[in-house]
């Protein structure tokens, strides 16, 4: 009997059935399938002898029988069960109607090369998406509209009812063939929005019928709205009233209110070396340390401070940085020194080897000494401006700033960054949040 699992709350629940059997009963179907290869290739060889056998009198060769000669390699078989196995699961586990698009295709690229077939490696390429339905739903939505349109990237502009919000976005290269960069982002993005309804996704042909009809008259309604089509290769998605709703719902609920807005421009922009009021600690993933670290770059052996430090999770990276890496040889260790304000935090920092004064940042008298800084400053309001602009007078001429920032900094404050990339959507999951973030890596003029 099929259970099931409800993805969703309110009106947007998913109903999604489970596996009919356990991963433990798959998995010792996969062992004891994967054991019993050699005798079915023993089997198989033994049959296509018997059939030349019945083919032939004496031994002696009276026609092909086959219409190509049959080769069975073991590894082949192997190579097939195992990718079997997980397609199965992932089929049975209906991974594709809680994933991101983007997930979906790093899922796709995993399991071209599949990992062993055990529950633990089940678990961890699996297993979020199980126990965070909901979270991966509203990531999927986040994603298509970040990568759309800029406006969606601001943690200021995704709430309900704001001016701003476009109501229609375009897609360029859409073919009449169904197949493309622009398609792909027409279809996640209906998608997207049909799983946070809790409506099931666009089947190939049903889309298809929708991208013609547009095609011919010009437009075509969808769950959301209209498509519009031109002949230039663009298509418009706009979004009715109810889409809009939605997908403001949506993405307010994702960010969540997690970065207070400062109580008035004045205070926001009013110079002041006092702690940030917000002291709401989001700890850099590995992930993401190791992209902003790699923005650098780095050759060995420099001098390198991080503020606002916190436990240290971003010095774990930097302290790693020079082991021996595939095709890369033993570098230099970094020279690694950090800040922390919060008298726990250091000391939690400091039980793991790393080197931490315990002070307020703003308040260090700035020594230009250091070849690079890295930091996650806090957010609150645009207090973050004073840590950038203090960090810059740490590095000696020549040396670069590698920070985090909200990616309101970038697109709604105006801020100078230098060079700014988007952090994907969801990047700091793991430490509590999911505002919108990025990062930007300033040069200091030599």
């Amino acid at each position: 009997m099929t259970s099931y699992a409800q993805i969703g709350e309110g009106e947007a629940v998913h109903a999604a059935p489970a596996l009919r059997r356990s991963i433990s009963e798959i998995v010792a179907e996969y062992d004891a399938k994967a054991e019993a290869i050699p005798d079915a290739i023993a089997a198989f060889e033994e049959a296509e002898t018997a059939i030349g056998m019945a083919g032939c009198i004496g031994g002696t060769f009276g026609g092909q029988i086959f219409s190509r000669s049959p080769s069975l390699y073991e590894r082949d078989v192997r190579a097939a069960l195992l990718k079997s196995a997980w397609r199965h699961v992932r089929e049975g586990l209906r991974i594709e109607d809680v994933a991101s698009a983007k997930d979906r295709k790093a899922i796709e690229l995993r399991l071209e090369n599949p990992p062993s077939f055990t529950i633990e490696a089940i678990r961890d390429l699996f297993g979020d998406f199980l126990l965070s339905p909901r979270f991966h739903v509203l990531k999927g939505l986040a994603e298509c509209f970040c990568d759309l349109d800029p406006a969606y990237r601001s943690h200021s502009k995704v709430k309900i009812g704001v001016e701003g919000l476009p109501k229609r976005i375009i897609v360029g290269h859409v073919s009449d063939y169904g197949e493309g960069w622009g398609n792909e982002r027409v279809r996640d993005t209906l998608n997207a929005l049909r799983l946070y309804r809790g409506e099931p996704r666009y089947e190939w042909a049903e889309l298809r019928a929708v991208m013609d009809e547009a095609k011919r008259h010009g437009e075509a309604d969808f769950c959301g709205g209209r498509i519009k089509r031109f002949k230039n290769g663009n298509a418009h998605i706009v979004f009715d009233a109810q889409g809009r709703l939605d997908i403001n719902r949506a993405l307010a609920e994702f960010y969540g209110e997690v970065l207070p807005d400062a109580p008035s421009e004045d205070e926001a922009k009013r110079p002041s070396t006092d702690v940030a009021r917000d002291l709401q600690f989001y700890w850099t993933p590995d992930s993401v340390a190791e992209t902003v670290i790699a923005a650098l770059p780095l050759r060995g052996g420099e001098t390198i401070l991080e503020p606002s430090c916190g436990d240290g999770r971003m010095l774990d990276v930097l302290a790693r940085w020079h082991e021996p890496r595939k095709y890369q040889g033993p570098r230099d260790p970094l020279r690694l020194t950090g800040i922390e304000y919060d008298g726990g935090r250091a000391e939690q920092a400091r039980a793991k080897g790393h080197a931490v004064m315990r002070a307020n940042f703003l308040q260090v008298a700035p020594d230009p000494w250091f070849d690079a800084v890295v930091m996650n400053p806090p957010f609150y309001g645009r207090h973050y401006r004073l840590h950038v602009d203090h960090a810059l007078r740490f590095l000696r001429p020549g040396g670069r700033l590698a920070c985090i920032l909200p990616a309101s900094a970038h697109y709604d404050h105006g801020f100078d960054l230098g060079e700014w990339r988007d952090l994907p959507v969801g990047s700091f999951a793991a430490s509590g949040t999911n505002v919108p973030t990025g990062y930007s890596v300033i040069q200091k003029p030599g």
